[in-house]
């Protein structure tokens, strides 16, 4: 198993001030847009980049992290071996991601996922 990519996920309670000011402040721009979820990314390096959330699509709560795996079900079945809480259970998702939330020991729910 490999990770290729973390993404901080920020909740929102307004995605256009967000965008504003982070597109404003940091220099960002929006590289996707759901209506729920607006990821940002660094123009000059594409991988960095930053999520903004009103809610999540499928789930009842937002991660504070988004880990792009290569393999998502090895780290599903690692997860429940080792007996993690599985917030929101592995799924095939409408906009083209295989993912799970996983609760990590100080309580962080992580959104683990691959393409």
């Amino acid at each position: 198993m490999a990770v290729n990519r973390v993404v901080p996920d920020l909740k929102s309670t307004s995605l256009p001030d967000a965008v504003a000011f982070y597109t404003s402040v940091l220099g960002l721009r929006v590289v996707m847009d759901h209506g729920w979820i607006v990821t940002l990314a660094d123009p000059a390096r594409p991988e960095v980049q930053l999520s903004l959330m009103t809610h999540d699509e499928t789930a009842s709560v937002v991660p504070v992290a988004s880990i792009q795996v290569d393999d998502v079900d090895a780290c599903y079945r690692a997860a429940v071996e080792s007996g993690a809480e599985i917030v929101h259970d592995l799924r095939d998702e409408p906009w083209g991601v295989r993912r799970f939330f996983v609760r990590d020991p100080d309580g962080h729910v992580v959104n683990v996922l691959a393409h």
